[in-house]
């Protein structure tokens, strides 16, 4: 519940960001990679959804390693479905592994 409702939600801001300021790409084309909506994005974009644990998970410099990867996978379209979900798992068991997104640890407001 923790990593839907927190985790996956800010993993899609940090690599939306990616795509945007990193590889340049306009909203709707992040969200057709992404597979969101434009409002989606948008909502991630202007801080609406996915902030509350961004500032813990870019701590972890492996988590944004394996994000940057995935952003540029995608823009290449070098990216299946289950390569994106490998690396989102990933991802989170390194958050995990540091301590940073703990379920045990993790206060939620």
């Amino acid at each position: 519940m923790i990593v839907v409702q927190y985790v996956l939600p800010a993993l899609r801001v940090l690599i939306m960001k990616d795509l945007m300021e990193t590889h340049n790409m306009r909203k709707i084309d992040a969200a057709t990679k992404m597979r969101l909506t434009p409002a989606a994005i948008t909502q991630y974009f202007k801080g609406v959804r996915g902030t509350m644990l961004v500032a813990e998970i870019t701590k972890s410099e492996e988590t944004m390693k394996i994000l940057s990867e995935l952003s540029k996978g995608l823009v290449e379209n070098k990216m299946s479905d289950d390569t994106v979900t490998e690396k989102l798992c990933k991802a989170c068991m390194t958050l995990r592994s540091e301590g940073i997104c703990a379920c045990a640890n993790l206060r939620v407001k």
